[in-house]
């Protein structure tokens, strides 16, 4: 089992190499960074060309290295976030994507890599119509935000059932671990959900839940295991909805647009969503540019119960659950 920092993420990424210009001024370059990028350059994939996962630990001062557990790059190395970019496709549909640059120990560029919110395709070409400078910590702020859908029914400190969406600042709600805690903080954002941005949807029974779960990505879900089914060594643990995912209990809800919500409390809570236990908001320097910019200054750089990271050591490693049944095991280990 991972013992990793609560600030590590995990996103499916492009190196430089396997996408170039097809059309325009930088006629046959890959893609760079924001400097050398420009409008109207169209791009597009080799025709074999695959993203590999690239994993990133945010440090406190807002910049980000690659963790030992990346699929890509070096580990222990540095990664800038450089600009975000919006791409057209020849049919006239809209692609965001977010470029990063790792460097050596020297400063020097090691690789680039592309990030995109929404599935690129081979064979189609993109052209370049945005690029952005100062949006791409607050882009990659909205990917790593755990957040839940519009709908989602939360447990109250009365043991009332309430949607998100109706949910206040000041309202009491029921922690697992500190008993009743006020809301400080409510973020909300629409998106259209392809991507990263695409949630994931567990089925009523799955793990226990009521109704429907519909979570972003890597909200990690709280299981207390009565046995060890997954081999995991301990009882308590976090697992990223993403990692559940099996096509047919756990599946990708693509598709249209989507409402997510992020809950702040004072400190990192395990709070209970359509009967599940699931993580609230965490404020790292990676997900602190989400929050408002006055709220982010007044809360300084050092947030008890966020910086000293209540839930570290209980991320269940991926390995451990690619397998078909890992949602069903995880369901048997917690209702023994």
């Amino acid at each position: 089992m991972s013992t990793g920092s609560l600030s590590s993420t995990s996103v499916p990424v492009f190196v430089a190499g396997q996408i170039r210009v097809t059309d325009g001024a930088n006629m046959g370059d890959v893609i760079s960074f924001a400097s050398e990028l420009i409008l109207d350059d169209v791009y597009a994939l080799d025709f074999d060309a695959v993203p590999a996962r690239l994993s990133l630990v945010a440090r406190d001062d807002a910049s980000f290295c690659i963790d030992p557990d990346t699929m890509i790059g070096t580990p222990g190395a540095e990664v800038h976030l450089d600009c975000a970019l919006t791409f057209m496709s020849s049919d006239g549909a809209i692609s965001d994507a977010l470029l990063m640059v790792e460097v050596d120990a020297q400063g020097d560029i090691a690789e680039i890599y592309l990030l995109p919110f929404s599935a690129l395709r081979a064979k189609s070409e993109y052209r370049l119509v945005g690029i952005d400078r100062d949006a791409a910590h607050s882009k990659f702020a909205q990917v790593a935000c755990v957040s839940f859908t519009r709908g989602t029914q939360i447990t109250m400190a009365s043991g009332a059932q309430q949607p998100v969406e109706d949910l206040s600042v000041g309202d009491r709600i029921l922690t697992r671990d500190d008993g009743v805690q006020t809301l400080r903080w409510i973020g909300t954002s629409t998106t259209r959900a392809v991507g990263e941005f695409a949630p994931i949807r567990i089925a009523a029974g799955t793990l226990n839940n009521t109704a429907d779960l519909l979570v972003s990505r890597d909200h990690r879900l709280f299981i207390y295991q009565r046995t060890d089914e997954l081999g995991a060594g301990r009882a308590e643990l976090l697992v990223k909805a993403r990692h559940l995912v099996n096509g047919t209990s756990v599946t990708v809800d693509e598709g249209g647009f989507v409402d997510y919500f992020q809950l702040l409390f004072d400190s990192h809570q395990i709070i209970y969503a359509e009967g599940i236990a699931a993580e609230s908001m965490l404020i790292t320097s990676r997900t602190r540019p989400v929050l408002p910019q006055d709220m982010a200054r007044s809360l300084g750089a050092h947030i008890p119960g966020h910086s000293d990271l209540p839930h570290a050591g209980l991320d269940v490693n991926e390995g451990l659950l690619k397998r078909p049944d890992a949602a069903g095991l995880l369901k048997k280990a917690s209702s023994r």
